[in-house]
């Protein structure tokens, strides 16, 4: 059972995450890959929204998608916004990304090569990864605007759709120990985390979710 206090912690967490960015026409829009075809979905939508002329999904697989995505993240995402109906002439691929950091810094060398010019970056994420990609875009790519998007859902709603409410919140744990630490490794932007985020965060660390920590620097998940 998880406890009230719990699930408190654990939207105060998916809040503080979730960057409240209002979409708005970009440059580009890049969708990071995952487990979630949720994060396809919604740059296909927000293309159709005219938010952006061109698509750029990006991920390899990891162990949690190998299975499901035996072909790549990134290519599956392309399969499904072809499936929606978006022209392939509008999507590009990055196949070779395992983490936030070769995310950004891959698209960006993606696009470069094929002589896009990128002002600003309409980036999509999982809900609990907005504020982590945000951080990681802006240290590894400053010259550009970057604006975060993700499914518009409450903690509750994707609890649901996961059907595992204590994976999700050792995900959130995860998420926001890395914006704590990820900084001074250089991985990302020093962003303010309020008291009662950090509070939330160590109480829930301490009920023991903490499935998703990274126990030592944390080099191999930037």
């Amino acid at each position: 059972m998880i406890s009230t206090q719990a699930r408190a912690d654990a939207r105060r967490l998916w809040d503080y995450h979730q960057m409240g960015h209002t979409p708005r026409p970009c440059s580009v829009a890049i969708g990071l890959g995952s487990h979630d075809l949720g994060v396809a979905d919604t740059a296909v939508e927000l293309y159709k929204r005219g938010m952006a002329p061109l698509l750029v999904f990006t991920g390899a697989t990891s162990p949690t998608t190998r299975e499901r995505m035996p072909r790549g993240e990134a290519v599956h995402y392309r399969e499904r916004a072809l499936e929606l109906g978006v022209p392939s002439s509008a999507v590009l691929v990055e196949q070779h990304a395992r983490n936030t950091g070769e995310n950004i810094r891959l698209s960006k060398a993606l696009l470069e090569e094929a002589g896009v010019e990128v002002s600003s970056v309409l980036l999509i994420s999982k809900p609990y990864e907005e504020r982590r990609s945000y951080a990681t875009a802006r240290k590894l790519w400053p010259e550009v605007e970057v604006v975060s998007a993700s499914t518009p859902m409450t903690f509750d709603e994707y609890v649901d759709s996961i059907r595992d409410a204590r994976l999700v919140i050792d995900m959130l744990v995860g998420a926001l120990q890395r914006l704590l630490i990820y900084p001074e490794q250089g991985f990302m932007i020093s962003q303010p985390v309020p008291e009662d985020v950090r509070q939330a965060f160590e109480r829930l660390c301490r009920e023991g979710f903490t499935s998703r920590l990274l126990s030592t620097t944390g080099k191999a998940s930037a």
